[in-house]
C-alpha cells in the first residue's frame, strides 16, 4: 500500500490550498482515509477523516468550519480543501489509511501513511 501526499506550499494567512493524496496496492474503496499533521516540534495531530463511503466525516476542532475532506474512490483518491488559513496551520500534513469499520481519529488505529507535504502559511 502506497500513499502519495501532493498539494503543499506557501500561502498567506486566509488563502487556501487543496490537499490530494493517492492510493495503491489494495481496494481503497474500503478504508477510512484521514488527514493528520505535524507542527515543528509539537506531536502528529488528527486534522480529519472520512469513511468508506463518504457518508460520514469527522474534524478537529481547530479547522471545522475550514477544512473539508472528501473523496474520489474511482480515483484512490482523497482530498483535504483548507480554506481560511492561519499560521498556525502550518505543518506537515499526512495522508493515512485504516481499516477500521469507522471512521476514526486516532493514529494507531492508521496503518498505513503517506510522507507528507509541506504546508506553510506566512501572516
Amino acid at each position: 500500500v502506497q500513499l502519495v501526499e501532493s498539494g503543499g506550499g506557501l500561502v498567506q494567512a486566509g488563502g487556501s490550498l487543496r490537499l490530494s493524496c493517492v492510493a495503491s496496492g489494495r481496494t481503497f474503496s474500503n478504508w477510512v482515509m484521514g488527514w493528520f499533521r505535524q507542527a515543528p516540534g509539537k506531536e502528529r495531530e488528527f486534522v480529519a477523516a472520512i469513511s468508506w463511503t463518504s457518508s460520514r466525516t469527522v474534524y478537529a476542532d481547530s479547522v471545522k468550519g475550514r477544512f473539508t475532506i472528501s473523496r474520489d474512490n474511482a480515483k484512490n483518491a482523497v482530498y483535504l480543501q483548507m480554506n481560511s488559513l492561519k499560521p498556525e496551520d502550518t505543518a506537515v500534513y499526512y495522508c493515512a489509511a485504516s481499516w477500521s469499520r469507522t471512521v476514526v481519529t486516532t493514529r494507531d488505529e492508521y496503518a498505513y501513511w503517506g510522507q507528507g507535504t509541506e504546508v506553510t502559511v506566512s501572516s
